[in-house]
């Protein structure tokens, strides 16, 4: 007879118990939308008010052809990928220059958590507030931007700075880099912190600089730290919505429309063409999918890899070994 531990039969069905008002609210909020989505890309679902739902009999991947051929989606596209790469990029780097210069024992900065909370700090203010605030800064004729233009000598008179693509992207990319290096700070730092001491004490003592333990020490160690947080910037920069939307709505001439502003326009904007707002955010499911998929593989530990590769083989001939053993003892 089995011995039970005293207790766990009691105590382990409050784990399903309270597992339930997740499963349920996945199940309502989560997972029947994504499906539901999924299904009326293949319809002719569009029209307020419509109910009656026909799938796509004679072509049944038309919305996908029409989204991916329209010039709109294709300049949203593009539009979203320079955004995201033009913030990522300066977000990341500056977030791992202040995640060594906090980190490094040598540096000894003083007041390092009202640092932290400061350069934290846009993270938390919500994105209506940063756009707002930002259109009151490049206002016309009346805002600060302008002014100090005005006042010393850039300009004779104010410029609608908002109508020109440039300003009004490298604003949106601003934007993005200033709200988000502080999170991705934070998030370098708590996985260079949960590295072992030693390693940076035996670079010391090797005579190590500052320079050669970041780029040889503390860099190839956090490899999924990296991973994590390139994932999730481009997840959050191909979803990129609010600051467009809320700052010059996808302007000027469609300057910032990124792919959610996009599918935002179909659904819900006129014509509410919700089959090709399905179709597109499917795609876009598909293409986030596949290129996390590739992060992941190039970015995959080779030397964990070939160890495990190393263990299987060693099993198997384990087990051939064992089958030989009793074949030759039967014989």
């Amino acid at each position: 007879m089995k011995s039970k531990k005293p207790g766990y039969d009691r105590y382990a069905k409050y784990g399903y118990i309270f597992s339930i008002p997740f499963v349920v609210a996945f199940l309502l909020f989560s997972l029947y939308p994504t499906v539901y989505t999924a299904v009326i890309g293949f319809t002719d679902l569009k029209g307020l008010g419509m109910t009656s739902i026909h799938f796509l009999t004679d072509d049944i991947f038309r919305n996908f052809k029409t989204v991916l051929s329209s010039p709109s989606f294709q300049q949203a596209f593009s539009n979203t990928v320079v955004l995201w790469v033009s913030n990522f990029i300066p977000q990341i780097l500056l977030a791992l220059l202040l995640a060594a210069w906090f980190t490094d024992k040598r540096s000894k900065v003083k007041g390092q958590g009202g640092f932290k909370i400061l350069l934290y700090m846009p993270n938390i203010i919500t994105a209506a507030t940063i756009a707002i605030l930002f259109s009151g800064f490049f206002g016309y004729p009346m805002g600060p931007v302008n002014d100090l233009l005005v006042r010393f000598g850039f300009a004779e008179k104010p410029v609608e700075l908002l109508r020109n693509k440039t300003v009004a992207r490298g604003v949106v990319i601003f934007i993005q880099t200033w709200m988000w290096y502080g999170s991705t700070m934070i998030t370098l730092i708590s996985g260079i912190l949960g590295l072992s001491p030693e390693i940076f004490e035996s670079a010391e003592v090797d005579g190590a600089n500052r320079v050669q333990t970041f780029f040889y020490i503390t860099l190839p160690n956090i490899k999924t730290i990296m991973l994590f947080t390139l994932v999730t910037s481009l997840i959050g920069g191909l979803n990129m919505f609010d600051i467009p939307k809320l700052f010059q709505n996808g302007g000027p001439d469609n300057a910032t429309l990124t792919t959610s502003l996009f599918i935002y326009n179909q659904a819900f904007s006129g014509s509410y063409m919700y089959n090709r707002a399905a179709a597109a955010s499917m795609m876009m499911f598909l293409i986030i999918a596949v290129l996390s998929g590739m992060m992941f593989f190039v970015m995959r530990d080779r030397d964990e890899v070939e160890q495990r590769k190393q263990i299987k083989q060693q099993q198997k001939e384990y087990k051939m070994r064992q089958k030989s053993g009793k074949g030759d003892a039967s014989c």
